[in-house]
């Protein structure tokens, strides 16, 4: 609550009122109506998605507090998918996160059937009797499979060090497995039982051909959670990615891979890592069709760039729904020697705290760009010359450049179109590290691409009473 003396003036009053509406999140998706106005436009409302795949969200109650809403999702083909996973490098690895790599381990990435998903509770940190837990649910789904050997993938995300109310979710899957669809609103359902501070369900799908059989349609479809607690590698989030195309498993880790490097290992929101993070990826071939195996194959061209784009529209929205925030922003660092130099770069951008409060006061501080440039450790010898670098703002409604500073010399900066720039939700930094046009210092012309978002009061809101 904000208190404020009664001999305060209205403008000062006002003031306090806008940063306490500004404050107001719900800490899960309840229902329609409390996905904010402004986050309605990315949740779709149809979809076209895999043959074969059927899901289900359904209410268990693992937070006590939680007395009607969707907590437990499951992901399910009626065939064996190749499947491959890319984890947490966090080393308090949660539970789900170790048991999810055994079955994968074991099973040489293929024969996986299920993935279960529960909000509410991460099963981090709980010991020998979290991991039991997670064996537990996982053993659950087969058992509705009919299956004898581990095939259930398991994710779990919430708080961490707390137990999960295994018996009440062990009890609910069977009623999970019975209400396994293939509908959109089936597969929103599923979407909105993995969200915990998220605003809003993060789903998309897509459709697409492959070069050898160019008259064949194949379905993707992805869904995923997150908000805070976001930084590679991976970030505080859960993703599943699903297809109808043939892949051999030996294709769907590299495939994956170099997917989420470049989206969900390119988003942040606030510079942290958590422990229960899982990307996880299946393949059914139920669509029909030669298995994509080899890299060197025009299908395995056409399959990376699908999944890698499918990726980075999926993690974008995981930025948009930012804790608090009020910008969703690009930054390009272009004309690098090398990828993971301008990686670097672009990251270091994205998690200072000193341009994300900047951008969220509409300060256009192209210091702290440039500050944030120069310290970015691990980049090659002679990437960041002073004297060759470059920062603008690109304005998202196609308007001329805001040039702020070229080759290390600081522009005239025109403060009232640089405010006007600000106001905008989308914005993008280009970071020129050659001094000019991509390419025209022959520097090389490697560029990455990282997306963040603003830091505001209301992050510090959420955060702070999160758990109590």
């Amino acid at each position: 609550m904000i208190i404020v003396p009664k001999s305060h003036s209205p403008a000062i009053l006002a003031s306090c009122a806008r940063i306490a509406r500004r404050q107001i999140r719900f800490y899960s998706v309840l229902h329609d109506s409390t996905i904010p106005e402004s986050k309605r436009k990315y949740v779709p409302s149809s979809g076209t998605y895999p043959k074969g795949f059927r899901v289900s969200g359904t209410h268990v109650g693992v937070k006590a507090s939680n007395t009607k809403f969707p907590d437990l999702a499951l992901i399910s083909s009626e065939i064996p998918c190749s499947a491959a996973a890319v984890f947490t490098t966090n080393k308090f690895q949660a539970a789900p996160v170790q048991v999810s790599r055994a079955i994968l381990d074991k099973r040489q990435g293929q024969g996986i059937r299920s993935v279960v998903i529960n909000s509410g509770c991460a099963n981090a940190v709980t010991g020998k009797g979290g991991l039991e837990d997670a064996w537990s649910m996982g053993a659950k789904v087969d058992d509705c499979d009919g299956l004898d050997e581990p095939s259930t993938l398991v994710m779990s995300t919430g708080v961490i060090g707390q137990r999960l109310p295994i018996n009440k979710i062990i009890g609910m899957i069977p009623t999970a497995h019975s209400q396994l669809a293939s509908s959109h609103n089936a597969w929103l359902t599923a979407a909105r039982a993995i969200c915990t501070t998220d605003t809003f369900p993060k789903l998309l799908s897509r459709t697409f051909t492959l070069p050898s059989v160019p008259g064949r349609t194949y379905s993707l479809a992805g869904m995923t959670k997150g908000a805070g607690m976001i930084h590679p590698n991976m970030a505080t989030l859960l993703g599943v990615l699903c297809t109808d195309a043939p892949i051999d498993p030996s294709a769907m880790k590299p495939l994956l891979t170099h997917a989420v490097s470049r989206s969900f290992n390119s988003i942040s929101v606030d510079g942290d890592t958590s422990t229960n993070d899982t990307i996880a990826f299946l393949a059914n071939g139920a669509a029909g069709g030669t298995p994509i195996a080899s890299s060197s194959s025009a299908d395995y061209a056409a399959m990376q760039e699908i999944l890698t784009s499918f990726a980075q529209s999926l993690s974008q929205l995981v930025v948009r729904d930012g804790e608090g925030a009020t910008k969703f922003v690009t930054v390009r660092v272009q004309n690098s020697p090398c990828y993971e130099s301008a990686r670097r770069i672009a990251s270091t951008i994205a998690r200072s705290p000193l341009v994300k409060t900047a951008l969220y006061g509409r300060d256009a501080n192209w210091g702290r760009i440039l500050c944030a440039v120069g310290y970015t450790e691990g980049v090659t010898p002679g990437t960041v010359v002073p004297e060759r670098t470059s920062v603008s703002f690109r304005p998202v409604d196609g308007s001329p450049i805001l040039k702020l500073l070229v080759n290390g010399e600081p522009e005239a900066v025109d403060e009232t179109r640089a405010s006007a720039i600000l106001q905008s939700e989308d914005l993008e930094i280009v970071v020129d590290l050659g001094g000019g046009e991509k390419g025209e210092s022959g520097r090389g012309g490697e560029e990455a691409v990282y997306w963040f978002c603003d830091f505001s009061h209301e992050y510090v809101t959420i955060n702070g009473d999160y758990r109590t």
